[in-house]
């Protein structure tokens, strides 16, 4: 009976402290993967050098793009400073077209305008151009915006029409903020209903 009752007892013991072992095991496991934050955080490392690499590129990029610009504006200012090709700039930029009092389509005459400067745009494929549409005075800051980029819209469609590709063609809205006439008369205000035409590369 005693030698049963040791025996037991050994056996318990012997239970206990392979318990015991299965339990220091999983805490060095549980260690082990306490490692993983100091992984990660070398991944975010990276991740922030790469993120620091992405933008050097893109203030490289803006540089470039910046220094593009200069050099076209540079070669845009000697070209209207040539006596044949700066001449037709000049004439091209002069001649705007004008619209009816809250209106934005067409007349004849801006018709024919337009179908002038696309000839000389498609003989002059370096160029590109942008639309600025104009209102006059009268109605909201609001709605003079939307007239205005719907006159700098219908020159636009009309241009694309006639064979000028839409990526050489940039449409803006100054609304009533930039007048030709800043009077308050019938005269001004129909010269300030209006598109007007710059020249660009």
């Amino acid at each position: 009976m005693k030698k049963r009752t040791l025996h037991c007892c050994v056996a318990w013991v012997f239970l206990c402290s392979i318990i015991l072992m299965v339990s220091s095991c999983a805490k060095k496991q549980v260690q082990s993967t306490d490692t993983t934050p100091g992984a990660a955080s070398e991944a975010r490392a990276l991740t922030e050098e790469e993120l620091a690499a992405q933008k050097a590129r893109e203030a490289e990029a803006i540089v470039s793009r910046a220094r593009t610009e200069a050099e076209r504006q540079e070669m845009l200012a000697r070209m209207r400073a040539k006596e044949g090709i700066g001449t037709e700039i000049q004439a091209f930029e002069e001649e705007r077209i004008y619209f009816d009092f809250d209106k934005s389509d067409l007349k004849a005459e801006a018709r024919e305008v337009l179908r002038r400067k696309a000839d000389w745009l498609r003989k002059n494929p370096e160029f590109r151009i942008t639309i600025t549409g104009h209102c006059d005075e009268r109605g909201t800051r609001e709605y003079n915006m939307a007239l205005g980029q719907r006159r700098a819209d219908a020159a636009f469609k009309y241009l694309n029409a006639l064979g000028v590709s839409a990526d050489r063609i940039v449409t803006v809205s100054k609304g009533k903020e930039e007048p030709l006439d800043p009077r308050s008369t019938p005269e001004a205000w129909a010269k300030n209903r209006r598109a007007e035409f710059k020249v660009s590369l």
